[in-house]
């Protein structure tokens, strides 16, 4: 890759450039370690990235938190990239699917439900979930 495009790439906020760096990582030129992993390979990643959230959040480090929600966003990121070489699903999925929840899930918000409270929220949405799991057939 050019160095102009990888100066480019290097400074962007966006997400669509992250899943282009991710897409060159696991590439033909690729990184060799990145090409290894599989789904069952970055579990032990996942769970470390979220202790080291949960202790920046603790100490109120809020520098460290911004680098290791990067590094959450990578996972997902990583994870989506496998998943559509498998041609399982791909990031424009997983956001699709948390759009659509978060939607239906806050019916106070998006539709014309009326709660006061959140005591009547979390039961709204608990119920929601409960819902959603019994029509895909799970407990």
């Amino acid at each position: 890759m050019k160095k102009e495009r990888v100066d480019k790439l290097k400074n962007s906020a966006k997400l669509k450039d992250l899943v282009v760096i991710m897409n060159e990582l696991l590439g033909k030129n690729g990184c060799p370690w990145d090409k290894e992993q599989d789904h069952k390979s970055l579990i032990k990643y996942l769970h470390e990235e979220a202790g080291e959230v949960e202790e920046a959040i603790k100490k109120s480090d809020w520098e460290n938190l911004k680098e290791e929600l990067g590094d959450i966003i990578l996972q997902v990121v990583f994870h989506s990239a496998l998943a559509e070489k498998k041609g399982r699903f791909n990031i424009d999925d997983v956001i699709k699917s948390i759009n659509a929840k978060l939607i239906r899930r806050h019916p106070h918000v998006f539709g014309g439900k009326k709660f006061k409270t959140s005591a009547q929220v979390l039961v709204s949405w608990n119920k929601i979930k409960k819902d959603e799991k019994r029509k895909k057939g799970k407990k």
